[in-house]
Protein backbone atom coordinates (compact mmCIF):
# COMPACT_ATOMS: atom_id res chain seq x y z
CA UNK A 1 0.00 0.00 0.00
CA UNK A 2 1.54 3.33 -0.97
CA UNK A 3 2.36 5.85 1.71
CA UNK A 4 0.61 9.06 0.74
CA UNK A 5 -1.04 12.12 2.15
CA UNK A 6 -3.80 11.48 -0.42
CA UNK A 7 -5.47 8.15 0.29
CA UNK A 8 -7.87 6.18 -1.87
CA UNK A 9 -11.11 4.98 -0.36
CA UNK A 10 -14.68 4.07 -1.24
CA UNK A 11 -17.87 5.74 -0.12
CA UNK A 12 -19.31 2.47 1.16
CA UNK A 13 -21.54 0.21 -0.86
CA UNK A 14 -20.56 -2.46 -3.40
CA UNK A 15 -22.80 -4.48 -5.77
CA UNK A 16 -24.26 -7.46 -3.92
CA UNK A 17 -22.82 -10.69 -5.37
CA UNK A 18 -25.53 -12.71 -7.09
CA UNK A 19 -24.68 -15.84 -5.13
CA UNK A 20 -25.42 -14.05 -1.85
CA UNK A 21 -28.89 -13.23 -3.14
CA UNK A 22 -29.39 -16.92 -3.95
CA UNK A 23 -27.87 -18.25 -0.70
CA UNK A 24 -28.41 -15.57 1.96
CA UNK A 25 -26.91 -17.41 4.94
CA UNK A 26 -24.56 -15.98 7.55
CA UNK A 27 -21.54 -17.95 6.24
CA UNK A 28 -22.28 -16.76 2.71
CA UNK A 29 -22.55 -13.17 3.96
CA UNK A 30 -19.10 -13.46 5.53
CA UNK A 31 -17.70 -14.98 2.33
CA UNK A 32 -19.24 -12.18 0.25
CA UNK A 33 -17.76 -9.56 2.57
CA UNK A 34 -14.35 -11.20 2.24
CA UNK A 35 -14.67 -11.01 -1.56
CA UNK A 36 -15.64 -7.33 -1.42
CA UNK A 37 -12.74 -6.48 0.87
CA UNK A 38 -10.18 -8.44 -1.15
CA UNK A 39 -11.44 -6.85 -4.37
CA UNK A 40 -10.76 -3.41 -2.90
CA UNK A 41 -7.31 -4.48 -1.75
CA UNK A 42 -6.39 -5.83 -5.19
CA UNK A 43 -7.64 -2.61 -6.79
CA UNK A 44 -5.31 -0.54 -4.61
CA UNK A 45 -7.79 0.98 -2.17
CA UNK A 46 -6.07 2.22 0.99
CA UNK A 47 -9.07 2.53 3.33
CA UNK A 48 -11.50 -0.34 2.70
CA UNK A 49 -15.15 -0.82 3.64
CA UNK A 50 -17.40 -3.86 3.99
CA UNK A 51 -19.52 -2.97 0.96
CA UNK A 52 -22.38 -2.29 3.40
CA UNK A 53 -23.32 -5.94 2.97
CA UNK A 54 -24.15 -6.05 6.69
CA UNK A 55 -27.41 -4.36 5.64
CA UNK A 56 -28.30 -7.00 3.02
CA UNK A 57 -31.93 -8.12 3.14
CA UNK A 58 -32.95 -11.02 0.92
CA UNK A 59 -36.52 -9.66 0.86
CA UNK A 60 -35.28 -6.32 -0.46
CA UNK A 61 -32.19 -7.14 -2.58
CA UNK A 62 -32.81 -4.11 -4.79
CA UNK A 63 -31.76 -1.65 -2.06
CA UNK A 64 -28.65 -1.26 0.07
CA UNK A 65 -30.60 -0.73 3.29
CA UNK A 66 -29.52 2.87 3.75
CA UNK A 67 -32.85 3.68 5.40
CA UNK A 68 -34.70 0.48 6.22
CA UNK A 69 -31.86 -1.27 8.02
CA UNK A 70 -31.81 1.45 10.67
CA UNK A 71 -35.50 2.31 10.86
CA UNK A 72 -36.67 -1.30 11.27
CA UNK A 73 -34.32 -1.96 14.17
CA UNK A 74 -34.78 1.17 16.26
CA UNK A 75 -37.46 1.07 18.93
CA UNK A 76 -40.20 3.67 18.97
CA UNK A 77 -40.69 3.49 15.19
CA UNK A 78 -43.57 1.55 13.68
CA UNK A 79 -42.91 0.27 10.16
CA UNK A 80 -46.50 -0.71 9.37
CA UNK A 81 -47.54 2.38 7.41
CA UNK A 82 -51.21 3.18 6.86
CA UNK A 83 -52.84 4.94 3.90
CA UNK A 84 -53.47 7.92 6.19
CA UNK A 85 -49.76 8.09 7.00
CA UNK A 86 -48.86 8.05 3.31
CA UNK A 87 -51.31 10.84 2.46
CA UNK A 88 -50.07 13.02 5.31
CA UNK A 89 -46.44 12.34 4.40
CA UNK A 90 -47.08 13.38 0.79
CA UNK A 91 -48.26 16.84 1.90
CA UNK A 92 -44.77 17.76 3.11
CA UNK A 93 -43.06 19.64 0.28
CA UNK A 94 -39.64 18.72 1.62
CA UNK A 95 -40.36 15.00 1.30
CA UNK A 96 -41.60 14.81 -2.29
CA UNK A 97 -38.65 12.65 -3.34
CA UNK A 98 -40.22 9.70 -1.48
CA UNK A 99 -43.69 8.24 -1.98
CA UNK A 100 -44.34 7.00 1.54
CA UNK A 101 -42.67 7.13 4.95
CA UNK A 102 -40.25 4.42 5.99
CA UNK A 103 -41.92 4.36 9.38
CA UNK A 104 -43.95 6.28 11.94
CA UNK A 105 -42.41 7.62 15.15
CA UNK A 106 -44.86 6.56 17.85
CA UNK A 107 -42.72 6.68 21.01
CA UNK A 108 -39.26 7.65 22.24
CA UNK A 109 -36.67 6.40 19.76
CA UNK A 110 -34.16 3.91 21.14
CA UNK A 111 -31.54 1.48 19.87
CA UNK A 112 -33.91 -1.47 19.83
CA UNK A 113 -32.07 -4.34 18.10
CA UNK A 114 -29.65 -2.09 16.21
CA UNK A 115 -26.08 -3.24 16.96
CA UNK A 116 -23.59 -1.45 14.71
CA UNK A 117 -20.60 -2.51 16.80
CA UNK A 118 -21.47 -6.15 16.12
CA UNK A 119 -21.86 -5.33 12.42
CA UNK A 120 -18.38 -3.85 12.34
CA UNK A 121 -16.87 -6.77 14.28
CA UNK A 122 -17.97 -9.13 11.49
CA UNK A 123 -15.72 -7.19 9.10
CA UNK A 124 -12.78 -5.76 11.04
CA UNK A 125 -10.65 -8.93 11.02
CA UNK A 126 -10.99 -9.54 7.28
CA UNK A 127 -8.28 -7.06 6.31
CA UNK A 128 -5.03 -5.63 7.62
CA UNK A 129 -5.63 -2.31 5.86
CA UNK A 130 -7.27 0.75 7.33
CA UNK A 131 -11.03 0.31 7.68
CA UNK A 132 -14.04 2.50 7.13
CA UNK A 133 -17.50 1.89 8.62
CA UNK A 134 -20.52 3.77 7.29
CA UNK A 135 -23.91 4.61 8.75
CA UNK A 136 -26.84 6.75 7.69
CA UNK A 137 -27.04 10.08 9.48
CA UNK A 138 -29.81 11.53 11.66
CA UNK A 139 -30.96 14.21 9.20
CA UNK A 140 -31.48 11.70 6.40
CA UNK A 141 -33.31 9.26 8.66
CA UNK A 142 -35.52 11.94 10.20
CA UNK A 143 -36.62 13.06 6.73
CA UNK A 144 -38.11 9.65 5.84
CA UNK A 145 -40.26 9.29 8.96
CA UNK A 146 -43.72 10.43 9.94
CA UNK A 147 -43.62 11.95 13.42
CA UNK A 148 -46.55 11.34 15.77
CA UNK A 149 -44.59 11.68 18.99
CA UNK A 150 -42.00 14.48 19.20
CA UNK A 151 -43.89 17.19 17.32
CA UNK A 152 -40.72 18.56 15.75
CA UNK A 153 -38.47 17.07 13.08
CA UNK A 154 -35.38 18.54 14.71
CA UNK A 155 -36.21 16.63 17.89
CA UNK A 156 -36.67 13.43 15.88
CA UNK A 157 -33.23 13.93 14.36
CA UNK A 158 -31.64 14.52 17.77
CA UNK A 159 -33.28 11.41 19.20
CA UNK A 160 -31.83 9.37 16.34
CA UNK A 161 -28.48 11.10 16.85
CA UNK A 162 -28.47 10.06 20.52
CA UNK A 163 -28.91 6.44 19.45
CA UNK A 164 -26.14 6.63 16.85
CA UNK A 165 -23.85 8.44 19.31
CA UNK A 166 -24.07 5.50 21.71
CA UNK A 167 -23.77 2.95 18.89
CA UNK A 168 -20.52 4.37 17.49
CA UNK A 169 -18.67 4.84 20.79
CA UNK A 170 -17.24 1.30 20.74
CA UNK A 171 -16.54 0.98 17.00
CA UNK A 172 -12.78 1.16 16.48
CA UNK A 173 -12.77 1.59 12.71
CA UNK A 174 -10.06 3.92 11.44
CA UNK A 175 -12.76 6.06 9.80
CA UNK A 176 -16.46 6.23 10.62
CA UNK A 177 -18.50 7.98 7.96
CA UNK A 178 -21.94 9.52 8.49
CA UNK A 179 -23.93 9.54 5.24
CA UNK A 180 -26.28 12.44 4.55
CA UNK A 181 -28.00 12.40 1.15
CA UNK A 182 -30.86 14.83 1.80
CA UNK A 183 -29.32 17.96 3.31
CA UNK A 184 -27.73 18.95 -0.02
CA UNK A 185 -31.18 19.78 -1.33
CA UNK A 186 -32.43 21.33 1.90
CA UNK A 187 -29.91 23.85 3.24
CA UNK A 188 -32.78 25.44 5.20
CA UNK A 189 -32.41 22.49 7.62
CA UNK A 190 -28.73 23.25 8.22
CA UNK A 191 -28.91 24.57 11.77
CA UNK A 192 -30.72 21.64 13.35
CA UNK A 193 -29.14 19.11 11.01
CA UNK A 194 -25.61 20.14 12.00
CA UNK A 195 -26.48 19.88 15.71
CA UNK A 196 -27.75 16.33 15.26
CA UNK A 197 -24.85 15.23 13.05
CA UNK A 198 -22.33 16.70 15.49
CA UNK A 199 -23.96 14.68 18.27
CA UNK A 200 -23.13 11.53 16.29
CA UNK A 201 -19.63 12.74 15.42
CA UNK A 202 -18.88 13.44 19.08
CA UNK A 203 -19.32 9.74 19.84
CA UNK A 204 -16.86 8.53 17.19
CA UNK A 205 -13.50 7.48 18.68
CA UNK A 206 -11.51 7.54 15.42
CA UNK A 207 -11.44 9.72 12.33
CA UNK A 208 -14.81 11.37 11.68
CA UNK A 209 -16.16 11.80 8.14
CA UNK A 210 -19.41 13.15 6.72
CA UNK A 211 -20.52 12.16 3.22
CA UNK A 212 -22.64 14.72 1.37
CA UNK A 213 -24.16 13.96 -2.00
CA UNK A 214 -27.17 14.86 -4.11
CA UNK A 215 -28.64 11.36 -4.06
CA UNK A 216 -28.36 8.28 -6.22
CA UNK A 217 -31.24 6.01 -7.02
CA UNK A 218 -31.45 4.23 -10.36
CA UNK A 219 -28.53 6.35 -11.50
CA UNK A 220 -30.52 9.54 -10.96
CA UNK A 221 -29.74 12.65 -8.93
CA UNK A 222 -32.45 13.05 -6.28
CA UNK A 223 -31.63 16.46 -4.77
CA UNK A 224 -30.95 19.79 -6.46
CA UNK A 225 -28.70 22.37 -4.88
CA UNK A 226 -25.31 24.04 -4.67
CA UNK A 227 -22.38 23.56 -2.31
CA UNK A 228 -22.29 27.33 -1.79
CA UNK A 229 -25.60 27.05 0.07
CA UNK A 230 -24.07 24.41 2.34
CA UNK A 231 -20.83 26.21 3.17
CA UNK A 232 -21.96 27.43 6.64
CA UNK A 233 -23.35 23.96 7.35
CA UNK A 234 -20.08 22.24 6.36
CA UNK A 235 -18.09 24.72 8.43
CA UNK A 236 -20.21 23.90 11.49
CA UNK A 237 -19.54 20.16 11.33
CA UNK A 238 -17.10 18.70 13.85
CA UNK A 239 -15.74 16.37 11.17
CA UNK A 240 -12.14 15.58 10.31
CA UNK A 241 -12.97 15.41 6.62
CA UNK A 242 -15.87 15.64 4.19
CA UNK A 243 -16.62 13.07 1.50
CA UNK A 244 -18.05 15.06 -1.40
CA UNK A 245 -19.68 14.29 -4.74
CA UNK A 246 -17.93 16.15 -7.57
CA UNK A 247 -17.30 13.97 -10.61
CA UNK A 248 -20.89 13.99 -11.85
CA UNK A 249 -21.37 17.69 -11.10
CA UNK A 250 -18.04 18.94 -12.38
CA UNK A 251 -15.44 20.87 -10.43
CA UNK A 252 -16.58 24.48 -10.82
CA UNK A 253 -17.68 24.49 -7.16
CA UNK A 254 -14.23 23.69 -5.77
CA UNK A 255 -13.72 27.35 -4.89
CA UNK A 256 -16.55 27.10 -2.36
CA UNK A 257 -14.39 24.80 -0.24
CA UNK A 258 -11.43 27.17 -0.08
CA UNK A 259 -12.87 29.21 2.77
CA UNK A 260 -13.94 26.30 4.96
CA UNK A 261 -12.14 25.85 8.27
CA UNK A 262 -8.55 24.89 7.60
CA UNK A 263 -8.78 21.78 9.77
CA UNK A 264 -11.53 20.21 7.62
CA UNK A 265 -9.96 17.86 5.10
CA UNK A 266 -11.53 17.26 1.70
CA UNK A 267 -12.48 13.91 0.25
CA UNK A 268 -12.83 14.45 -3.49
CA UNK A 269 -15.24 12.51 -5.70
CA UNK A 270 -13.28 11.71 -8.88
CA UNK A 271 -15.30 8.70 -10.10
CA UNK A 272 -18.82 9.02 -11.53
CA UNK A 273 -21.00 6.21 -10.21
CA UNK A 274 -23.95 7.28 -12.39
CA UNK A 275 -22.05 6.33 -15.58
CA UNK A 276 -20.83 2.88 -16.67
CA UNK A 277 -17.80 4.30 -18.47
CA UNK A 278 -14.59 3.63 -16.56
CA UNK A 279 -12.50 6.75 -16.05
CA UNK A 280 -8.91 6.83 -17.28
CA UNK A 281 -6.14 7.06 -14.66
CA UNK A 282 -4.75 10.09 -16.50
CA UNK A 283 -8.07 11.94 -16.20
CA UNK A 284 -8.22 11.16 -12.49
CA UNK A 285 -4.64 12.38 -12.02
CA UNK A 286 -5.48 15.64 -13.80
CA UNK A 287 -8.57 16.09 -11.63
CA UNK A 288 -6.54 15.72 -8.43
CA UNK A 289 -4.00 18.21 -9.78
CA UNK A 290 -6.77 20.71 -10.51
CA UNK A 291 -8.20 20.32 -7.02
CA UNK A 292 -4.85 20.80 -5.32
CA UNK A 293 -4.26 23.93 -7.38
CA UNK A 294 -7.64 25.29 -6.33
CA UNK A 295 -7.52 24.32 -2.66
CA UNK A 296 -3.82 24.30 -1.88
CA UNK A 297 -1.47 21.43 -1.14
CA UNK A 298 -2.51 19.07 1.63
CA UNK A 299 -6.21 20.00 1.63
CA UNK A 300 -7.29 16.99 -0.48
CA UNK A 301 -6.82 14.05 1.87
CA UNK A 302 -8.88 11.38 0.12
CA UNK A 303 -10.02 10.56 -3.40
CA UNK A 304 -13.00 8.29 -3.93
CA UNK A 305 -16.14 7.69 -6.01
CA UNK A 306 -18.98 10.21 -5.79
CA UNK A 307 -21.24 7.75 -3.95
CA UNK A 308 -21.61 4.02 -3.35
CA UNK A 309 -21.25 1.41 -6.09
CA UNK A 310 -24.30 -0.72 -5.28
CA UNK A 311 -26.23 0.05 -8.48
CA UNK A 312 -23.38 -0.78 -10.86
CA UNK A 313 -22.23 -4.11 -12.25
CA UNK A 314 -19.34 -5.59 -10.31
CA UNK A 315 -17.02 -5.46 -13.32
CA UNK A 316 -17.68 -1.73 -13.71
CA UNK A 317 -17.18 -1.01 -10.01
CA UNK A 318 -13.94 -3.00 -10.01
CA UNK A 319 -12.61 -1.15 -13.05
CA UNK A 320 -13.44 2.21 -11.52
CA UNK A 321 -11.61 1.33 -8.30
CA UNK A 322 -8.50 0.28 -10.23
CA UNK A 323 -8.58 3.53 -12.22
CA UNK A 324 -8.98 5.49 -8.98
CA UNK A 325 -5.86 3.98 -7.42
CA UNK A 326 -3.83 4.22 -10.62
CA UNK A 327 -4.84 7.84 -11.14
CA UNK A 328 -3.83 8.79 -7.60
CA UNK A 329 -0.49 7.03 -8.06
CA UNK A 330 0.15 8.78 -11.37
CA UNK A 331 -0.57 12.15 -9.82
CA UNK A 332 1.79 11.53 -6.91
CA UNK A 333 4.47 10.14 -9.23
CA UNK A 334 4.21 13.08 -11.58
CA UNK A 335 4.25 15.56 -8.73
CA UNK A 336 7.38 14.04 -7.22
Amino acid sequence: MPTSEILTTVVGSYPTPDWLKAYPSRPHLRDATMVVVRTQELAGIDVVADGELYRFDVNHPETNGMVDYFVRRMSGIETSVTARDTVEFSRDEGLRYRREPAGVVAADIGSGTLDLAKDFESFRHLTDRRTKFTLTGPHMLSKVLMDRHYGNRADVAMAIADVLHEQTKTIDADVIQVDEANIAGHPEDSEWASRAINRVLDGIPGEKAVHLCFGNYGGQTVQQGLYASLAPFMDALRADHLVLEFSRRGYAELDVLRDLRADIGIGLGVVDIKDNEIESPDDIARTIERAERALGPGRVRYVHPDCGFWMLQRSVADGKMRALAQGRDRYLGGRG
